[in-house]
């Protein structure tokens, strides 16, 4: 989209530059397939721990240029009804002794055997990594299919509809890597990051082949396929709730080497569960449109 119809440059513009000044570099920024004002911006690769500070700075940087502008910037991964939400897709790759740990010419997608296992410990803990990664009643209703959010447990090669998407523009081998599509910016990142690298790592200790456990690859649009083939897959939570069940069964691999302290996980759950006991109990505007004459 260009201008005059891109009234969002100057200011998208603008955020990027002072991102820039703050240290963080830009990859590319861009209007995106939602409406109202929806935009992406990618900022480029770096270390973990550094990311998750960027990630606070990229947001009250979003915010206050916005205000500049006269508008306002909400990351709510669903604002909109019957348009699409916004993520914040996590791109990952390890590097051992400055070489790539995840490059193989011989692997599918040009990935090696621990990028694949790194996969499957993501896969495999997918469930419980959604109380994390995707945090609020509103992440849910952007999980949904049709608006390029991911709702299928795979893996596959430029597909947005699986929940891990290898990008084939990556060609060089420092940065083959996959990108995680399922979080979104309601979370604390240094939680999400250090949760995502905790499931990868169980991944490659156990050895778990995504291929071997029918989790793709998905080389295709896992959208258009028949109900019966959909009833197959294996999909995403549907709800906090059902993730903090999830996480409640399966945290074991976040604890090791004192990273997650059990207390954390215990009061991050019960702190999650009374956020939706409170938002339950609250009337929405389409509740009005649907019973109020009921």
């Amino acid at each position: 989209m260009a201008k005059p119809l891109d009234r969002t440059y100057e200011c998208r513009s603008e955020m990027c530059l002072k991102m820039q000044e703050a240290g963080i570099p830009v990859k590319y920024h861009h209007p995106e397939v939602g409406a109202s004002g929806q935009f992406e911006i990618e900022p480029k690769l770096g270390e973990m721990s550094r990311m998750a500070d960027a990630t606070m700075l990229v947001k009250y940087i979003v915010r206050n240029t916005a205000m500049k502008y006269g508008k306002t910037a909400t990351f709510m991964p669903k604002p909109v009804y019957g348009e699409a939400g916004s993520g914040m897709h996590v791109h990952m790759l390890l590097l051992k002794d400055g070489e790539p740990v995840f490059s193989d010419d011989n692997g599918y997608a040009h990935l090696s055997k621990e990028a694949h296992w790194f996969m499957g410990g993501l896969l495999k803990h997918i469930a419980s990594l959604c109380a994390i990664t995707n945090p609020s009643t509103n992440s849910f209703k952007r999980l949904v299919p049709g608006f390029e959010a991911p709702v299928t447990v795979g893996y596959a090669t430029s597909n947005r509809s699986a929940v891990i998407r290898i990008p084939a523009y990556a060609k060089s081998p420092t940065l083959r890597r996959f990108e995680i599509r399922n979080p979104d910016a309601t979370c604390n990142p240094y939680f999400c990051y250090a949760a995502l690298l905790m499931a990868g790592l169980d991944g490659i200790q156990n050895r778990i082949d995504p291929h071997e456990n029918g989790w793709g690859p998905y080389d295709m649009n896992l959208y258009s396929l028949s109900d019966e083939e959909k009833a197959k897959l294996h999909h995403l939570p549907t709800s906090l709730d059902t993730a903090l069940d999830a996480l409640e069964a399966d945290h074991e691999y976040l604890t090791r080497g004192g990273v997650f302290p059990e207390q954390l996980i215990k009061n991050y759950i019960a702190g999650k569960r009374k956020e939706c006991v409170e938002l339950a109990k609250i009337p929405h505007p389409a509740e009005f449109d649907r019973y109020y004459n009921a």
